[in-house]
């Protein structure tokens, strides 16, 4: 069996049964530990899987010529291959991980506004209720914030809101950017807890239409607008900036111009915030499945990539704040969600559609718990004492602003 080769290799903890497509069966085993079970239905899917793992694997789960057997999930192969890597050492991985990703980046992050469009419309422009069927109530579609076990994930999705806030230095009639508003959720808060006026970007025609909506049936209209526009094309100036899981659209070639753009939006007292998917093992590649079928031209940077252009541009970084766990946690609820709508998505798509984003909210949860993936919120300044010189106005912002849910329990 030439998988066999990479697979002996591979396992080092627990047990990978493979059944070929002529019914026998290659067991590789480790230390004791979790036993995952495949069935490979097509000769051609072994040779695929050799050549290229990051993205046959995901290719023939989507097509069904490759099934997880005794009740297994997405979830228990990619868990098992994800923790197994973190074991393996570096002249194994790098292959697999890697290839010749490296080398042709530049190419396959290089988003011009034409081409950005395109990449937002690929995942953003799905069925309008399709989100709402695993997102929160307020379709946040970025990391949540869980300061404690057990809650749930629209009092997580509250408390990143508010937390992201309390880095904002936030005063009433203020003009605020948000550079990839999403659904409005944030912008809207915004405007309705720190008294603010907010401008929000997106390049999405579906979620324009939900964001002005909703602003509508808020009553915050007056002080919220939205617009289908990129950042560069941006013009007036901010007394805030903020950024919530837009960044990972940029690609490394463009961040130059990112925070160039960044710091002619903002007043000379000005604070942007950035929030970000990045990683902590140094620059790599976007793994080639996630990026054909989920976020073409999309990147998460680690933070060796990001200082220095951040540097160069001059502007201050005054705060980084690290999230680890927390984007697994979410990933974790969104997942929940979806398998429990999984019949209702089918409907709207087909299975092949549900199979694909199993394997993407799967594939993402894992790479947040054992593949060295993590959240990043990065406040920057032009001026060095744009904000002051501890972090206490961040907790006394939050306490003085509970999210709904907290406040019900701590009552």
């Amino acid at each position: 069996m030439l998988l066999g080769f990479l697979l002996r290799r591979l396992v080092t903890k627990g047990t990978l049964r493979v059944i070929d497509a002529r019914g026998a069966v290659h067991a590789f085993s480790g230390t004791p530990g979790a036993t995952v079970t495949i069935k490979l239905h097509d000769e051609k899917v072994e040779r695929r899987l050799f050549v290229n793992p990051r993205l046959y694997v995901g290719e023939a789960y989507m097509d069904g010529s490759l099934t997880i057997e005794d009740g297994g999930s997405a979830y228990d192969l990619l868990a098992f291959l994800s923790e197994n890597l973190a074991l393996a050492p570096t002249s194994i991985v790098t292959p697999i991980m890697n290839g010749f990703g490296l080398a042709f980046r530049m190419f396959q992050q290089y988003n011009p506004l034409g081409t950005a469009r395109k990449n937002v419309a690929h995942h953003y422009d799905l069925s309008d209720t399709l989100y709402d069927l695993f997102l929160d109530l307020d379709r946040q579609y970025s990391c949540a914030y869980f300061p404690e076990p057990g809650i749930s994930l629209e009092e997580a999705q509250a408390n990143k809101k508010r937390h992201l806030a309390s880095k904002l230095l936030l005063k009433p009639g203020q003009k605020v950017l948000d550079i990839g508003c999403g659904w409005g959720g944030l912008a809207i808060y915004l405007a309705k807890e720190a008294a603010v006026s907010v401008t929000g970007l997106t390049l999405s025609v579906e979620q324009l239409k939900v964001a002005e909506r909703r602003a509508a049936a808020a009553g915050v209209s007056d002080r919220v607008k939205f617009a289908l526009r990129d950042y560069r094309e941006e013009t007036a100036t901010y007394d805030r900036i903020v950024s919530v899981g837009m960044f990972e659209h940029v690609g490394v070639v463009h961040y130059n111009a990112f925070f160039r753009k960044v710091k002619a939006l903002l007043t000379e007292d000005g604070v942007a915030l950035l929030h970000s998917i990045g990683r902590m093992d140094g620059p790599a590649t976007t793994n080639p499945w996630l990026r054909k079928y989920i976020f073409p031209g999309g990147y998460s940077p680690s933070l060796s990539e990001v200082v220095p252009v951040v540097e160069r541009v001059g502007l201050w970084i005054t705060d980084i704040e690290i999230l680890r766990l927390h984007y697994a946690e979410t990933l974790k609820e969104w997942r929940a969600r979806f398998h429990a709508n999984r019949d209702r998505i089918k409907a709207l798509y087909d299975e092949r559609f549900c199979r694909m984003w199993e394997f993407y909210l799967a594939g993402s949860e894992v790479a947040f718990r054992w593949g060295g993936h993590l959240n990043f919120q990065m406040q920057l300044a032009k001026q060095v004492d744009a904000v002051p010189l501890t972090r206490d106005y961040m907790i006394d912002w939050e306490r003085a602003h509970v999210a709904p849910h907290a406040a019900e329990r701590a009552a």
